[in-house]
């Protein structure tokens, strides 16, 4: 045998062998493909018997709980006196203020007043010293003598003069020049009495007095320090009783305060704090501005309070609230008991059979007046009805509730106060309301 056909017979026994090897290899893939796809599909088949099995126990949840009264808290319907009133930001300002300057210069002496006190009208509180204007005084008063002496030498002399011209002995040119004479010292005195009255007038007001009741500020100039007249500003008083409020409105409100002012002068105004939850002070509407301000199509008016107990301080910002009408039998509601659905408004009612079970009913409501903790309604709701104001979310009509009665705030609570907003036609701009304890 040749080595040609020793090396064509290895070369065909290696290509017999070689044959079979990709065969295999596809058979491993397919195999790999197979387990892989049946673990994901067991995994998949799993995660979908979890599901199910998790929506049946929520189906079973929600049957179970459907039976099951759901807890809410109610209130009454109340029927009170609820005023309305248009509100605004407002500033309060003293109803007078002066700022006290002195009307002379000097040396100011030890202050007579304690800062922060209540002063009188009149009563003494800073004094200059008054020693140049005695001085001064004293000096008018010197030449006022002087001149009464030479005016008394002159009538004498003019007596004489007359006598003499009688007699002959003197020319009428002679005693006509005493007469003149007599007539410069009268001058003379009188002008030396209006500079006593000058002298006197400045040594009054080297003691410095307050011009207004009110309260007195902190001292901007301290004992020994010169002042000059009519420049230096010594304390600021201001009047705190009674005190106002100055605040604006928009022009289209304007008609609505006027007519009313025509019909009534006093129209109630309460002052609240910042917040608009507390009552400060109750006053009237003293008057409004006569012009409106272009700039920004609004109204100034002026509040008048008594302030009795010093609720209100100068510069204090406040929420006014002018009364334009108050309605006696309101049907009053918390604003948490005012739902919205697509046939309008509507407020959850509470009934009790006779067996004592509870359910709901869905009320349609007319809103008259609402803002913040309290809603004035026209209809819908009859006084002492029970409406819901928590647990409304899983409400359906007839469904049974467990009942407790909600902590009663705003126009139901003892000590609450509710405000509110016009919603329908009661005159120009939004109307308000709050509750009269």
């Amino acid at each position: 045998m040749s080595i040609e056909s020793t090396q064509e017979s290895e070369q065909a026994v290696y290509d017999h062998n070689a044959e079979p090897r990709p065969h295999k290899r596809t058979w491993l893939r397919v195999t790999i493909y197979v387990v892989v796809i049946g673990v994901l599909g067991f995994v998949g088949w799993r995660i979908y018997q979890n599901q199910q099995a998790a929506a049946a126990t929520t189906v079973k949840q929600a049957a179970a709980l459907a039976g099951r009264p759901v807890p809410v808290q109610v209130v009454p319907v109340a029927q009170q006196p609820m005023p309305i009133f248009l509100t605004a930001l407002g500033t309060v300002t003293p109803y007078m203020s002066v700022t006290v300057k002195a009307r002379v210069s000097g040396q100011l002496m030890p202050v007579r007043f304690t800062e922060g006190q209540e002063v009188r009208q009149g009563q003494t509180i800073l004094e200059i010293d008054p020693k140049p204007y005695q001085a001064a005084l004293d000096q008018a008063k010197g030449t006022l003598a002087h001149d009464e002496a030479l005016l008394k030498n002159a009538q004498a002399e003019f007596a004489r003069y007359k006598a003499l011209y009688a007699a002959g002995v003197v020319s009428k040119e002679t005693m006509d020049a005493d007469e003149a004479q007599q007539g410069q010292y009268q001058g003379a005195i009188e002008s030396d009495k209006a500079a006593i009255e000058t002298a006197q007038l400045q040594l009054n007001w080297c003691s410095i007095q307050s011009p207004i009741n009110g309260k007195i500020g902190l001292r901007l100039v301290d004992p020994g320090n010169i002042i000059t007249a009519n420049t230096t500003n010594l304390v600021i008083i201001n009047q705190f009783q009674p005190i106002a409020v100055y605040f604006t409105l928009p022009e289209n409100q304007l008609p609505l305060v006027l007519n009313k002012l025509k019909t009534d002068r006093k129209m109630p105004v309460d002052a609240y704090d910042k917040s608009d939850v507390q009552k400060l002070a109750t006053g009237n509407l003293l008057t409004t501005d006569n012009q409106i301000d272009t700039t920004t199509g609004t109204a100034k008016l002026k509040a008048v309070f008594s302030n009795e107990n010093e609720a209100l301080f100068p510069n204090q910002f406040v929420n006014i609230h002018l009364v334009t009408e108050n309605r006696p039998n309101a049907l009053v509601v918390p604003s948490a008991a005012i739902q919205s659905g697509v046939q309008g408004s509507f407020v959850w009612v509470v009934n009790t059979d006779d067996k004592g079970t509870a359910t709901t009913q869905m009320a349609p409501v007319k809103i008259a007046l609402a803002q913040g903790q309290v809603t004035i309604l026209d209809s819908g709701v009859t006084a002492g009805q029970k409406v819901v104001v928590d647990g409304t979310d899983r409400l359906r009509p007839g469904a049974p509730v467990l009942v407790s009665q909600a902590r009663q705030s705003g126009a139901h609570g003892a000590s609450g106060q509710g405000s509110g907003s016009a919603t329908g036609g009661q005159g120009a701009g939004s109307h308000q309301h709050k509750e009269q304890q």
